[in-house]
């Protein structure tokens, strides 16, 4: 479990974080929802030791942040940002073999090269994993950096909007893909998202921040109503009940 007490966060006099507390529960997926400049991202890098906290605790099973060593760390949680820039020309498996480096320091072993093929076959990159990421589609691409971060097999996998500049279909892929990394390999998977109605369909628990606050957290059922988003959103909203989910229209 992660669990967060008391965190505060500044960027120079601007509060990002105020006062934030929460627990993340194992093998389930939680999507952080709220206007830009909520604090999702922040708190998503603080979680993840890309960025210190100004006050508060991140405990990781129990053990503080600041106490885990970096590389074991770096076995327990995987973060992927939403923009990644990697300068040097790289196929798809060079990619995702990035994500052994925790457990072998770049001198890959046969295990090592298994849990990369495991990956790879799991985001269904085989046909082109020996093409360059700047051949690739943005779906695509998209579906290797999940693949190295799959490759890194933490217990913890954060993802920064990871829908950002996909088309509904590569969307949708990608959603079902990190529910089944919960369902069949238990994985604890924490993701930003803009998009409410995919937070409803595919999460286990959602939080709503604005304004650097936790607003409220719960289930879909708990989250999606109308007057709760309105007032985050300062829009108005319409919520339907479509094929047992939740499904808010806005306009």
């Amino acid at each position: 479990m992660i669990e967060v007490k008391n965190m505060d966060k500044k960027y120079g006099t601007n509060k990002v974080l105020d006062n934030v507390s929460l627990k993340i529960e194992r093998g389930k997926v939680t999507s952080f929802i709220g206007p830009n400049g909520a604090g999702k991202s922040t708190l998503l890098s603080i979680i993840s030791r890309l960025m210190d906290k100004d006050s508060g605790q991140v405990f990781i099973d129990g053990k503080e942040l600041e106490d885990w060593d970096t590389k074991e760390l770096a076995k327990k949680i995987s973060i992927l940002k939403q923009f990644n820039h990697i300068n040097i020309r790289l196929t798809v498996r060079d990619l995702v073999s990035f994500g052994r480096f925790p457990y072998c320091n770049g001198k890959l072993t046969e295990e090592d090269w298994q849990q990369v093929d495991e990956a790879i076959d799991y985001m269904k990159l085989k046909d082109i994993e020996y093409k360059y990421l700047d051949q690739l589609s943005g779906g695509q691409k998209q579906r290797a950096y999940i693949a190295m971060i799959i490759a890194q097999d933490t217990d913890y996998i954060l993802l920064d909007e990871p829908l950002n500049n996909l088309d509904m279909k590569h969307s949708v892929e990608i959603m079902k893909t990190l529910r089944r990394l919960a369902e069949e390999k238990g994985k604890t998977v924490l993701i930003v998202i803009h998009d409410i109605n995919f937070a409803s369909c595919y999460s286990d628990h959602i939080v709503v921040l604005c304004k650097g606050k936790v607003v409220e957290k719960g289930g879909a059922d708990d989250i999606l109503r109308e007057d709760l988003l309105e007032k985050v959103y300062e829009l108005d909203f319409c919520i339907k009940d479509i094929n047992n989910n939740k499904i808010c229209l806005y306009y």
